[in-house]
């Protein structure tokens, strides 16, 4: 297969707009409730947890199966590298799915997450633990995503003590775009708006 058969495959996968689906297959278009937002976080906050978890499932398998199979198949002496171009385009088409005209993605943290599980397992588990610690003790899952996002490139770091590795790079490429994806949410959090959950929330 060549390359850019794999980059539009990643792309397209990326693309499947998981919340949109599950929230039509309710009657509700989530980019009209909650936030607005096409990703988990909103799908739990106007569905119910359970509903968001099979989203982030979901999305979360949209950056691991691309980035964690495409390589195998691709026709170059450098899967690696491919296997971060693949991994980019599954978040792009997440961010920016085509099946939507580009508009109404999520913020690419759950997409991301199964990037960086496929290229880093075990310093993509140090993230999500500070992930499930920061949003046990705040409730803000902004705040867990920004810090989990932040920790991930040294934890990259620390476990292959490589500064020049091309995963450590992306992963501060990739945690430098989940702060822009979270601008909004920043500056809710600098006013003491941002939305927190709450356990009725959680049991729906």
């Amino acid at each position: 297969m060549a390359p850019f058969v794999g980059l539009i495959i990643s792309y397209l996968a990326g693309s499947i707009p998981s919340a949109y689906i599950a929230g039509r297959l309710r009657g509700v278009d989530l980019r009209k409730h909650g936030s607005g937002n096409l990703g988990a976080t909103n799908v739990v906050r106007v569905l119910g947890v359970k509903t968001g978890a099979v989203v982030f499932i979901a999305d979360l398998l949209k950056g691991f199966l691309p980035v964690y199979f495409l390589p195998m198949y691709t026709e170059t002496l450098r899967p690696g590298m491919w296997a971060l171009v693949f991994g980019a385009a599954a978040i792009l088409g997440h961010v920016k799915p085509i099946f939507l005209l580009g508009r109404g993605g999520g913020k690419g943290v759950a997409t991301a997450t199964g990037v960086f599980l496929a290229l880093a397992f075990i310093p993509m588990l140090a993230a999500e633990v500070v992930w499930i610690v920061t949003f046990y003790f705040t409730r803000y899952v902004s705040l867990a995503s920004l810090l989990g996002a932040a920790v991930l490139p040294i934890a990259i770091l620390a476990w292959y003590r490589h500064p020049q590795s091309p995963v450590f790079i992306a992963s501060v490429i990739i945690a430098a775009f989940v702060f822009w994806t979270h601008r909004a949410n920043i500056g809710r959090l600098r006013r003491g708006q941002e939305h927190r959950f709450v356990k009725k929330e959680m049991a729906g």
